[in-house]
């Protein structure tokens, strides 16, 4: 099992240069649970991610990390704690999937050190865990989107943090792709009681897979808690403008949001 952790923003004020995009921010991350952001484009689900990750400072308030502002503390130390999916990751041109997946040991490894057999049983178990194990030889450019995206998460995987943020893992992820990976998810938070928070665009997946939900709008938590209370048929128009009906997913249990368009509209 993980360390438990706490993660807060408090008071966060974000920008780019003279560009205010999130103000005056409060929240608190559950450890041990699934946390999803969720909200419009441009609401700034991902700004607000980046920061929690310590690769935006805030103009005004902080991200603590146990009880000390994140930027206070070694990057090492942070990277052993928390890791990082970010939405568009870039791999160097040429590398092989494992030798991609390896890097995600870095933060826990001493200078000029070998690897050690927990190493590379670690990369083998997250090459394994995200079904890529039969890519491990093949260069990084000559994958699909989806393939891609699979190996970065198997080096988030292999980074081994008790906090993993990600940010649209779901993106160029075919549907069946998308399920195998938020229930790989899943199991992380249930075997190892890794604190996961990740943005999704796609309500229903973020319901479902989700034990607490944020919902921003312009720059601000609009409203947070379980996906039956965040995903109501007046808390959606509100935050994404979009007349919608309210049922039961049939498989979850968990609130379902149908969108009304106006042609269909009785």
């Amino acid at each position: 099992m993980t360390e438990s952790h706490t993660l807060t923003a408090e008071s966060v004020t974000l920008a780019y240069g003279d560009r205010t995009i999130i103000e005056r921010l409060d929240l608190a991350i559950t450890p041990g649970r699934i946390t999803t952001i969720v909200g419009a484009n441009g609401c700034g689900k991902s700004t607000l991610l980046r920061s929690l990750a310590r690769l935006l400072s805030p103009t005004d308030g902080q991200i603590v990390l146990d009880g000390k502002s994140v930027h206070a503390r070694p990057t090492k130390e942070v990277a052993r704690i928390l890791g990082l999916l970010p939405q568009s990751p870039v791999a160097p041109e040429g590398i092989a999937v494992a030798d991609l997946v390896g890097r995600g040991r870095h933060p826990h490894q001493k200078m000029l050190s070998r690897w050690s057999t927990h190493d590379y049983e670690v990369v083998a178990d997250a090459l394994a865990a995200t079904g890529t194990t039969e890519l491990a030889d093949r260069s990084v450019d000559e994958l699909s989107g989806g393939q891609r995206q699979r190996v970065w998460i198997a080096m988030a995987l292999a980074q081994e943090t008790d906090i993993l943020l990600l940010d649209e893992p779901t993106t160029f992820l075919d549907v069946a792709h998308q399920v195998e990976v938020l229930d790989l998810l899943t199991d992380l938070s249930v075997s190892r009681g890794t604190t996961i928070v990740m943005v999704l665009h796609d309500l229903n997946l973020a319901a479902r897979y989700s034990d607490e939900l944020v919902a921003m709008k312009d720059g601000r938590v609009h409203v947070t808690g379980t996906p039956q209370e965040v995903v109501t048929a007046e808390h959606v128009e509100e935050v994404f403008g979009l007349a919608n009906q309210i049922t039961t997913d049939p498989v979850s249990g968990k609130p379902m949001v149908t969108p009304i368009g106006r042609h269909h509209v009785r």
